[in-house]
């Protein structure tokens, strides 16, 4: 590599955008982000007990510690706190202007070792005089979906098998939109290839990956007998990164392990509901479990048997336990814990009439802390956590750092609402005939698009099942409803859904964090006293969408557009900006939620407005 560039870009960008493997295009150079070793070693580190146990999970490395990226607000002489990139790719085109015709130009394609110290290509002018020409990266490159990335060997794609020949390539551009049909690479031997052809994996004209991981540096290759695939070096599925999130909460886990561990005599003969309300008979084992619900204790008893811990369940599950069980009250009184603080609210202080007998509390979450972990990452397509906030266990990533000792990470402060279905009214629900029917038009879409990811993922996510669908548009509807009252913009409002595995429990938490002193403004944890009014409000919106009848009647399994993961949804009604989101915008459908124009008896809101 020829040495690294230097810019500012916000922490938080770090992790979602811009971390180790990303491609970036820099104001002269095109570049990779380099690995942690890369990084200064002057950084803030963070304590998130939770989030560090389950990159330990995730990841194998034994008691991973957590780093804060170099601030952005820094000297420019202070070179000791940067990030290192390197520059990729590694070919390049001559900026010639060589125009051929009226919508046609041929550039040369030259490799790094034919430019000058200048970093210029050389040629001859009409007066025999050698001049300095301009070059900018090729915007294609191969790579694999597990991570790996590498120049095109060029000669081989035009040429192909072992042909000897190294005369000029040179890349013709036949027309101004930049389709891959319009460009042409050639030989001056007289051999050329389009562009689109890199597109056929079946004819490995890009060969096999070749493993190479030059954010790691030059020769850090690794195995791989993946095809490699075209990708355009600027395009949005060069970097998915995989992002781990937990909430900040108080240790409910090691009170609640205390509690197991003091009457485990007892306890250890208990496997379900029914054992665990005999074992309460006994009144010192009443006495110790009376503070957690029955569901907590009986998964903190498998863990026990299990030689585990209670911190060991999911990401989500452990904070549906604390949220939903918070005391009640105005939240006027002064927080204990500066990273959380949430009050129930009386139903006397949001519920104005019957409408929303559905809902069964509205929780304030006056103080939140969120911290973010960068994991890994993948190319071309992306992995998302499961309802639980986990990552599947076989899924490859990419590594960040040659021998991954910690993870870059950073924290967020703000406010939130919890809403909580009733879950008695989620199960009648579900029990509906057109509900089973309008599930099944889903997951026939969902089926459909697990086919198509096999061969690319040993196990393809399972279908999420109805409540987390009318729950996850539920939320998008809402946070649509509440940018318009709250001072915060739609796209500053994320979500997260809580699903509980037995049936019992179902709630959305909508919040905004930003990495500021508090980050809050108090305007979005006030809307918890409206959410009458923007319940109904999104329901208004959500029936009826200006795209309708089309998106109405939209059927995933049919989809010819390859939306197989939406049902009545679409960007002029329940998709939000994707930061937002924690599923990419998929597994949307308004008829869960609302009557629509082509299915009215599957909405769980089946109420006028």
């Amino acid at each position: 590599m020829n040495g690294n560039e230097r810019g500012q870009i916000r922490r938080s960008q770090v992790i979602t955008t811009f971390g180790p493997g990303a491609l970036i295009d820099l104001p002269r150079h095109s570049a990779i982000v380099g690995g942690l070793e890369t990084w200064s070693p002057d950084l803030e580190e963070i304590a998130e007990p939770r989030l560090t146990a389950k990159l330990m999970q995730m990841t194998g490395v034994p008691h991973p510690r957590l780093y804060a990226p170099p601030p952005e607000q820094r000297s420019p002489l202070d070179k000791k706190r940067n990030i290192g990139a390197w520059r990729f790719p590694e070919w390049f085109v001559v900026q010639e202007g060589n125009w051929n015709g009226r919508n046609s130009r041929s550039r040369r394609l030259v490799h790094r070792k034919a430019l000058n110290s200048k970093g210029r290509f050389e040629t001859l002018d009409e007066n025999g005089r050698r001049t300095g020409n301009d070059v900018v990266a090729t915007r294609f490159v191969r790579a694999c979906a597990r991570g790996h990335v590498d120049d095109i060997d060029w000669y081989a794609f035009v040429h192909g098998g072992n042909d000897p020949c190294r005369r000029q390539l040179w890349l013709d551009e036949r027309g101004t939109s930049g389709d891959l049909a319009e460009q042409v690479v050639r030989c001056e031997c007289g051999k050329q290839r389009r562009m689109y052809e890199a597109t056929r994996l079946e004819d490995f004209l890009l060969g096999v990956c070749s493993g190479a991981r030059p954010w790691l540096g030059r020769h850090a290759r690794e195995t791989c007998h993946e095809p490699s695939r075209l990708l355009i070096r600027t395009a949005s599925n060069a970097w998915f990164p995989q992002v781990v999130s937990v909430l900040s909460l108080p240790d409910r886990g090691s009170e609640l392990e205390q509690a197991v561990e003091a009457v485990w005599d007892r306890l250890q003969i208990v496997d379900d509901a029914a054992g665990l309300g005999f074992v309460k008979k006994y009144p010192e084992v009443a006495t110790r479990l009376a503070p957690f619900p029955d569901q907590e204790v009986l998964e903190a008893i498998a863990a026990r048997r299990a030689g585990g811990s209670a911190g060991s369940r999911p990401i989500k599950r452990a904070e549906m336990d604390v949220l939903l069980a918070v005391a009640e009250g105005y939240g006027d009184d002064i927080p204990v814990d500066p990273d959380f603080h949430a009050r129930r609210l009386p139903d006397s202080a949001w519920r104005r009439s019957g409408r929303f007998d559905a809902v069964e509390a509205v929780i304030q979450v006056h103080r939140l802390r969120e911290v973010l972990a960068l994991a890994g990452f993948t190319r071309l397509e992306a992995v998302m956590p499961d309802v639980d906030g986990e990552y599947d266990a076989t899924v490859e990533r990419a590594d960040i750092a040659r021998e991954p000792q910690w993870f870059p990470a950073v924290e967020n402060r703000g406010e939130g609402i919890v809403v909580q279905l009733r879950a008695e009214n989620v199960r009648e629900w579900l029990g509906r005939d057109a509900v089973k029917a309008r599930l099944d038009i889903l997951m026939a879409g969902h089926n459909a698009w697990a086919e198509k990811q096999s061969g690319r993922r040993s196990t393809p996510p399972q279908f999420p099942g109805g409540p987390y669908v009318l729950l996850h548009t539920l939320a998008h509807l809402l946070i649509q409803s509440l940018s318009l009252r709250c001072g915060y913009p739609a796209a500053s409002i994320r979500e997260r859904i809580f699903v509980d595995a037995t049936g019992a429990r179902h709630a959305l938490l909508l919040y905004t964090a930003t990495p500021d002193a508090e980050g809050t403004l108090g305007g979005l944890v006030q809307q918890a006293r409206d959410i009458e009014a923007h319940l109904r409000q999104s329901l208004e919106t959500g029936g009826l969408c200006s795209n309708d009848p089309v998106c109405a009647e939209h059927v995933p399994g049919d989809s010819m557009e390859k939306r197989w993961l939406h049902g009545a949804a679409c960007h002029g009604c329940a998709l939000i900006a994707e930061p937002s989101c924690e599923m990419r915008n998929e597994y949307l459908d308004r008829a869960l939620v609302v009557p629509t124009l082509q299915a009215r008896g599957a909405a769980f809101f089946n109420i006028a407005v």
